[in-house]
């Protein structure tokens, strides 16, 4: 029997507060706090991989995917699973047009992958089991092999069970860096910032990746545990007024991140495929599930005192941000130098090419959420992703998306290996244009997009990046060209 689900999970605000601290449970007060101390690192300590390639234009890094006892806080560690033994995994540094080469071993108890979120690889390298690779099982390696296209912040996780895969630890940055992007700012003062979170029990392991059930699968899981390069608001020095740029990549597999500095601009200079054609200033960004943003920032004070990044209860569904307490993410401690004075901040610019709607394919997407035999599933077009048939595309061939969120859910949308353009209805393109591969769909909300394929053959998965709500059916995929058939949607993943 099949019925529109309306969300009979809770009648009332009162329920579903009682339902969602079931599912998440309370927010402990894990804020750091420190007095001013001009000792403390200027950024936020995020390990870099090491790269073993004497060629200068060649990265090439070992990479193992383990369980590890890893440290959240002062008094709290966790038992996860981590790439090289860090929360989150290292750093891993190139430069646009560099060939990455990746070593890596899977040392966990279950099969797993990595998958390059943003990154225009071949399809053999996508990290997508039935698609581009098998499975990486326990005591395997795979050796991922590819040059780094574009330059910006991007990340890796798996694509194996990746809810749960993600929600345990696996995640890490890549930043591919511009030398030519026309900003100029020394590296102590430029922030690479992983944020997440993570759910620990009241005995101090992991939780389960199916804690609620079938709530928690609609919800979308969130760690009570929110951490910024694998810690607990962790605190740095810094002179007032210094300029900043912290390029930020939001790795949790449901949490959106809306950030403020105590009414202090940010200006944001790109997104996740690169630098925007032009800088806009923003007093909050939200930051959904699987986006990066590249900000430009100087934060201000009085010498002695303190600055707070904070995260602010937002709401993706059902009124979530109500039960959701501020977070202090960053703590910024101002030395007892005389703050620098307002200094003119870099105006960078990228030439985008910005696509035409004009003899565009059309694909509609409507995303619907429903009962079926007493479970919660997430359609697209009216079938869940192991009933679907992939959308087709041609090299060369623009496409313009609509998507429409029937569900009283915001969902991230994220397309695998290209690059899309935002459009306004008349399909004009919305400024600055920026290179987007992951969108926020609002709730009861339509979000267009054009994209323009070129002839890396294959099939090529896009989905919700609130990983519950993927793996409960808000997936698919478009075959480019004629690759041979997948047997992904043999597997529910």
């Amino acid at each position: 029997m099949r019925t529109p689900l309306s969300f009979s999970l809770s009648s009332s605000v009162a329920t579903l507060g009682a339902c969602f601290i079931a599912l998440f449970g309370s927010v402990p007060c894990l804020h750091a706090q420190s007095a001013v101390d001009e000792a403390l690192p200027r950024t936020v300590p995020l390990r870099e991989a090491q790269d073993r390639n004497p060629d200068p234009r060649v990265v090439e890094v070992d990479l193992t995917a383990r369980v590890a006892r890893v440290k959240t806080g002062p008094s709290q560690s966790v038992e996860a699973w981590t790439y090289d033994g860090d929360l989150p995994g290292p750093l891993i540094r190139t430069k646009v047009g560099d060939r990455l080469i990746v070593h890596f071993k899977n040392a966990l108890p279950q099969p797993t992958t990595v998958h390059w979120h943003g990154i225009r690889v071949p399809i053999q390298m996508d990290g997508v089991p039935g698609i581009s690779q098998p499975d990486v099982e326990p005591g395997g390696s795979f050796t991922y092999d590819f040059v780094v296209p574009d330059a910006g912040l991007y990340w890796y996780h798996p694509h194996v069970m990746s809810a749960a895969q993600v929600g345990f630890g696996l995640y890490g940055a890549v930043l591919v860096e511009d030398p030519n992007d026309g900003i100029t700012i020394d590296k102590a003062d430029q922030q690479v910032l992983v944020l997440s979170d993570i759910a620990i029990q009241d005995d101090g392991t992991l939780e389960p990746p199916d804690s609620g059930g079938d709530a928690g699968n609609v919800f979308g899981r969130e760690g009570q545990i929110v951490l910024v390069n694998g810690r607990v608001s962790p605190s740095v020095s810094l002179r007032a007024g210094t300029l900043q740029r912290w390029r930020i990549v939001n790795t949790a597999k449901s949490r959106y991140f809306q950030l403020v500095l105590d009414g202090q601009p940010f200006t944001i200079v790109g997104v996740d495929g690169g630098l925007t054609t032009a800088p806009v200033t923003r007093d909050q960004v939200v930051i959904a599930a699987g986006e990066r943003v590249d900000l430009l920032v100087a934060p201000q004070g009085k010498p002695g005192g303190q600055l707070v990044l904070r995260g602010m209860p937002y709401d993706r569904g059902y009124g979530s941000s109500e039960f959701r307490a501020v977070e202090d993410l960053v703590t910024f401690n101002f030395t007892n130098e005389p703050a620098l004075p307002n200094a003119a901040r870099p105006n960078p610019s990228r030439p985008i090419e910005s696509l035409s709607a004009e003899g565009a394919t059309r694909v509609s997407l409507e995303l619907t959420l429903v009962g079926v035999d007493g479970k919660s599933e997430f359609q697209v077009n009216g079938v869940p992703f192991w009933k679907s048939k992939p959308i087709a595309a041609k090299p060369g061939e623009t496409q313009l998306w609509t998507i429409t969120n029937k569900v009283k859910w915001a969902h991230p949308m994220h397309m695998h290996g290209f690059f899309f353009q935002l459009v306004d209805e008349a399909g004009k393109p919305i400024q600055p244009i920026a290179l987007k591969d992951t969108v926020d769909v609002p709730i009861n909300k339509t979000v267009r997009y054009l994209i323009k394929f070129d002839d890396r053959e294959g099939e090529w998965m896009f989905h919700c990046h609130i990983l519950d709500h993927a793996e409960a059916g808000l997936m698919g995929t478009v075959r480019l060209g004629n690759p041979p058939p997948s047997d992904i949607r043999h597997t529910h993943r």
